[in-house]
Order: structure tokens, then sequence, then C-alpha cells
């Protein structure tokens, strides 16, 4: 996303629209007006001076700003400073914002008076996570008399299904959405209100951003209290594997790598190991393996198996560099293994991007050992600066990696089902044996490097997708 950014949603947001235009389509794409995004900077326009947006018995009043970005999109956003001119997006250290209901609800709200008022009907609308979840519900209820969405079909894409923007009942009553939806068959969810839960159940289809994390979603270990309401639509449940913006990650025009390197040029990587071995203080060693790891410092990512690997790495002839924030628990601990491996680990914990792209350019291996993945990123940029993913073996990362087979010299990396610190070990010793392996080493880096993992080949799937839901009629897609 060109104008705000934060986590895996906004690489979706930002280069799915850019690819879908390509394919020559007309895109929109809503915002809301957060406080990092400068009016004067981006040139917006204001495009909709007063817009009020009944909640519950009062209204609130914001106004609609308009730009058209470089990438020949055209943008809105949602201003309503008492709502969204605040330092952080969703919510504070301390826990998530109070009032988000009402927040989103606006937001939500204001995209579909947006269009009502400007006079655009749009065949598809693309919802995004809980914070979009409710306007599938809109357009079936409050909205469904309004002939500018009578042929309008909606999608609604679940980016993680442990975040669900659940809210307690009175916050019905300010969606102006009646009280008949308040039940299990809906928007009812362990007695409180779902938003997610709303996208669910009232678009024409859902999708996941892969394959494998649409059917584990549906099992109770990771359907997260909703497996029952995606069973019963799974049907309409499709994976799409996210993609990665390839002119963002491009080892050949990255301006933050020590040198610039490509398939042809790939001897050139060697200079980006060297840099950041210097960089942490490591041993400068072209025949020590050197793994690395970009992350959010949380259990889902599989730190809690990462750790007591870490004590057996350390007896091994690699070298390990880690980047990220999350849990202050994992800061400590890492911070004592950092103290502990002086030149065999560097450790930073903070959140820099410039360093995140040195790593991925100058390491041999990343680790991805998520409990569980969605899509995630990591393995398919990775795989773009022929730094060879270490992944188990779930949701996208199942569908992204595939093992390397010396036989066949098929597969970009390597992968392990149980999650234990055991099977970890044992997929970093596989690598560990193939990088020794310099003909059979050549071979895998070419395979990460000629992966496609553009957006463009996602981007014709949704399009598919898109074409199919015109070609049905509105109901078809589910009764309630």
């Amino acid at each position: 996303m060109p104008y705000i950014k934060t986590g895996g949603l906004a690489d979706v947001v930002g280069t799915l629209p850019v690819e879908i235009h390509a394919l020559g389509h007309e895109v929109l794409t809503f915002l809301p007006c957060y406080k990092s995004i400068d009016p004067v900077k981006w040139k917006l326009e204001l495009v909709i001076p007063e817009i009020s947006i009944p909640l519950g018995s009062e209204k609130e009043t914001g106004r609609v700003y308009a730009a058209t970005h470089s990438n020949g999109l055209q943008y809105y956003f949602i201003d309503h400073p008492e709502f969204f001119s605040r330092d952080e997006l969703y919510g504070t250290p301390l826990g998530d914002y109070p009032d988000n209901d009402r927040r989103f609800i606006f937001f939500q709200r204001a995209v579909l008076e947006t269009l009502r008022v400007l006079n655009i009907s749009p065949d598809i609308v693309h919802c995004h996570d809980w914070q979009t979840g409710l306007i599938p519900v809109y357009l079936r209820t409050v909205y469904s008399g309004e002939p500018l969405f009578r042929k309008t079909k909606t999608v609604f894409t679940v980016h993680n299904l442990a975040y669900q923007g659940n809210f307690p009942p009175d916050s019905l009553p300010l969606t102006g959405i009646g009280w008949e939806v308040f039940r299990l068959e809906r928007l009812e969810f362990y007695g409180k209100v779902s938003f997610l839960k709303g996208g669910i159940v009232y678009s024409d289809a859902v999708t996941t951003v892969s394959e494998s994390y649409s059917e584990q979603i549906q099992a109770k270990e990771f359907g997260c209290g909703l497996e029952g309401v995606l069973q019963r639509r799974r049907d309409r449940l499709f994976g799409i594997v996210n993609g990665v913006d390839y002119e963002e990650w491009n080892p050949e025009t990255d301006p933050h790598l020590a040198a610039k390197f490509g398939l042809k040029t790939l001897q050139k990587k060697e200079i980006n190991k060297t840099a950041l071995q210097k960089e942490n203080e490591l041993k400068v060693d072209s025949a020590i393996p050197l793994y690395g790891i970009v992350t959010r410092l949380v259990d889902q990512k599989g730190i809690d198996i990462l750790i007591p690997a870490l004590a057996k790495m350390a007896e091994w002839n690699l070298q390990f560099v880690l980047l990220g924030t999350g849990e202050e628990k994992y800061h400590q601990l890492f911070r004592e293994i950092a103290k502990k491996n002086k030149g065999r680990f560097g450790i930073r914990i903070l959140f820099d991007p410039k360093m995140a792209k040195r790593i991925y350019g100058g390491c041999d291996f990343i680790l991805v050992p998520s409990y569980y993945e969605p899509c995630g990123l990591a393995q398919m940029i990775a795989c773009r600066y022929a730094t060879i993913p270490v992944v188990r073996a779930t949701g996208g990362l199942r569908d992204t990696v595939q093992d390397f087979d010396p036989e066949t010299e098929q597969g970009n990396g390597f992968s392990f089902e149980k999650y234990t610190s055991e099977a970890l070990l044992e997929a970093i010793q596989r690598s560990m044996k193939i990088y020794q392996e310099k003909k059979n080493w050549k071979i895998l880096q070419r395979n990460c490097m000629t992966t496609d993992f553009s957006w463009a080949a996602s981007a014709k799937k949704y399009v598919k997708l898109f074409e199919e839901l015109q070609r049905r009629k509105v109901d078809s897609f589910g009764k309630f």
C-alpha cells in the first residue's frame, strides 16, 4: 500500500489492485484517512466536503478525499479525525482502541455512502478482514433496495482468522442493522457481534491467502471457533496464494544491498553475505552457512520451538542472524542468547525494513518455523534473493515451498511437518548437507530465483473468480 502499511494486508491491498488494473479492469481502493497520510504530500482532493453517517441514534460527520496515484489507480480516503487521526491504526501496546467498533462501522458505511453519492455502481466489492466484514452484511440488509448495488457481488478475504473484530451486543444498534442478524447462523459469536463472521456468512465468495490455509481453518485446530461456519461455506471458500511485489523486492535494483545481483550474476550474492557478516560481527567465511529470520517475535511464528533449537545450532558450524520485535519475554531471551553466542549469532531486536533486505540478500537460508501461517511472505521474498527457505509445512508455507530432491533436481527449499525443535533441527541439517554440495547448491539457488511468486498469477485467479461471480445470480452463493 503506497499510503500506509501494517503487515501483509498492506502488501496485498497495495499490489493486487495494481495487477488487476493491469489486466484491463477499473479498480477503486478505499481506506481510512489515517494520521500518517498527509493530504498535502499526496495531493489529496476533497471530493465530498461532508458525509453524514448514522451511528445508532447519533450521526457522525466526515469527509472524503481522493487521489490518483502514479500507479494509475484511484484511491478514496474516508476522513474523520476523531476516529482516524491517531498515532496507531488499531490500538496501542496496551490493547485495541475501545471504540474500534464505532470507528470501523463508520468507515464501512461511509464507503457505501461514498459510492452512492458519486453514483458508482461496482461489479465487485472486495473486502479484507474484519474491518470491512460488515459491508457484505449491509449490502444484504440496509442497502438491499438500493438500485445502485442491485448487481454488486462481494468477495471477502480472510488474511488471518485469529483477528475477528468481536464486539459486545450493544455494538449492533450502532450499525443500523436489525437484531434479526444477532443469531448463531449470522453475526452472533459466543455472545458477541463478529464483524469477521459477518463477512464470511454474507459475502458471495470467501477467499483465504493460500489453498492449504483454506482447508486448515475448516478444522478445530486452526478454525478459531469459526470452523463450523467455514465448513458450511466450503463450496464458496477459495484459497488464492498471495504474491510478492517484484518491483519492491528485486535484488537487481535493491539500493539497500552491498551488491546488486540477479540470476546471471548470482556470484555477487557473496558480497552481500560478507557485508552482513561484518555488520553482525560474525566471522567472514563463505564456507559457513548463514541462517536468518525476519519475523514478529510471537508464538505463531514458531519462536517457542526456535529458541530451544538455537542451543543446538550454537554447537554446529553455522551462523545465525535475527531481526524482529514482539513479546517482551522473547526480547529478553534473545538478548541472553546474543550474549552467549557473540561472533556466532547476530540478534537485532528492532524493526528495520532496510536491514531486512540486507538479511534477505546476504543470508544463505531463511527460517520460517511458524505454528500456523495463512500465507507468509518471507519464504517468497527469500526465493527472490536466492536465499533458501527452511519452513514448517503449514498454510501458505506448504503451498509455496517444495523440498529439494537432489536426484530430480526439483524443489526450492526444505520443510518439516511436526511442530517441534527436533523437526526444525533435522530440516536445518538437511539444508547444511546440500550447502556443502556445491553443484546441488547452485541448482537449488536457481530453482528459488526462477519460482514465480509475482502477483500477476494470483491476480488472474482473482479476476477469474470475479467474472464467475458476475455470471451468477445474486443469491446463488449460499442461502440464509
